[in-house]
């Protein structure tokens, strides 16, 4: 599965003012590689946004994908995603409905300070609310456990980690998935940033992926962000990610 249909699902941007200036600090969408940071207690973000990745086979991905989040208590974020999805193969119909809902929670143990970075875990759960006989779903509950972790210096800031995919659908394999983001604050309202992932073997025959991405986020003010990424698979491009791309806006309350 397309990590940026899950996501492409979850994420954090961390927005400061001051004096009355705004600064971008983000992670998570629009990349692949996810952050440690949940929202702050009492505290929404939500997304909307369009992704696609082109195979060999066909184009597919969520137009729109919309996703919540929520700070309930101290160092816990919980979310759910639901994606409008989308598969336009080489040959046949294009098809389009309701993709497989996620649902998670992030836990934030270990604060960031100057000799570790943060760490977070956050799990979550796909349930196959998409029609996979069409190709909009998985056909089989999914579980993804990573743990993620940040670190801060000046304007940049690096996110690493990954985790470890269950997932017992016919044709699919239990895997890994690693990622690692580094980004820069380049204005009051632009940062720029880039990462390279990793996934061992998801489906049968398939083999493992490696892939890259180059973002850019744009904050209009405190609450509002404009976020795009492009990028294409490094290794079996032609049956995982010939081209991908990713295109949202956050709003945080």
């Amino acid at each position: 599965m397309n990590l940026f249909n899950r996501k492409f699902f979850r994420c954090l941007f961390g927005v400061s003012v001051d004096l009355l200036l705004v600064n971008v600090a983000c992670a998570g969408p629009p990349f692949q590689t996810d952050d440690p940071e949940p929202v702050d207690v009492g505290e929404h973000e939500l997304y909307i946004a369009m992704e696609q990745t082109r195979t060999s086979d066909d184009i597919s991905g969520s137009r729109p994908l919309a996703e919540l989040n929520y700070g309930p208590v101290p160092d816990l974020q919980i979310g759910i995603g639901i994606p409008y999805e989308f598969n336009n193969p080489n040959h046949g119909a294009t098809e389009q409905g309701l993709g497989d809902i996620e649902v998670s929670a992030k836990y934030r143990f270990l604060q960031e300070e100057n000799d570790h970075p943060m760490v977070s875990f956050f799990p979550l759960v796909v349930f196959p609310t998409g029609d996979s006989d069409i190709g909009l779903g998985n056909g089989k509950p999914q579980i993804f456990l990573p743990i993620w972790l940040q670190k801060n210096w000046g304007d940049w800031q690096s996110n690493g980690g990954g985790g470890y995919w269950i997932n017992h659908a016919s044709d699919a394999r239990n895997h890994w998935f690693f990622g690692w983001q580094l980004q820069k604050d380049i204005s009051q309202h632009w940062m720029v940033g880039a990462e390279i992932f990793h996934n061992t073997e998801e489906k049968v025959d398939e083999g493992a992926s490696t892939g890259f991405n180059i973002g850019v986020t744009y904050a209009i003010d405190e609450h509002n962000h404009l976020l795009f990424s492009a990028g294409r698979g490094l290794r079996n491009v032609q049956t995982t990610n010939q081209f991908s791309s990713y295109f949202g806006y956050q709003l945080q309350w």
